[in-house]
């Protein structure tokens, strides 16, 4: 068999895995929104999935995707009320994590989202536990 056509061990071949689970971030964050339109690709998948995936392999705290019913970016509005015209609306990917890992991350999200609206905010991340549960005057009784 020719060397050019050995076959790829799984190894070779499979995409880096992302960093193992983080503890809950709690303090200052800075949340990056990036403004898209749904109908917007990257390699022929859409390109929210592609940041998506790009963000999760960084390693970032977390990442969601948002769907807008109406919204415009510099033309025509676009609005999911009318049937025919439910192409172009809005998509937002939402990323938060700390100002340096977000700051880090940009250079990579240039590389597929570049030219499109990016925000930077600061925000702050809690964490909510459940409430001890309260010890009723029955229960307390010898």
């Amino acid at each position: 068999m020719s060397p050019h056509l050995r076959h790829r061990n799984a190894e070779e071949t499979e995409a880096p895995r992302a960093r193992q689970p983080r503890e809950p971030l709690s303090g200052p964050v800075t949340r990056l929104t990036v403004h898209l339109g749904d109908g917007d690709q990257y390699h022929h998948r859409p390109l929210y999935t592609e940041i998506v995936h790009r963000a999760h392999r960084a390693g970032l705290a977390g990442a969601s995707v948002l769907r807008g019913v109406e919204g415009f970016a510099g033309g025509a509005i676009h609005t999911s009320r009318l049937l025919d015209l439910a192409e172009g609306l809005p998509v937002l990917v939402v990323v938060v994590d700390t100002d340096q890992r977000v700051r880090d991350f940009l250079p990579e999200l240039a590389e597929v989202a570049g030219g499109r609206l990016v925000t930077l905010e600061p925000a702050e991340a809690v964490v909510l536990t459940p409430p001890e549960p309260r010890s009723t005057p029955e229960e307390g009784a010898p």
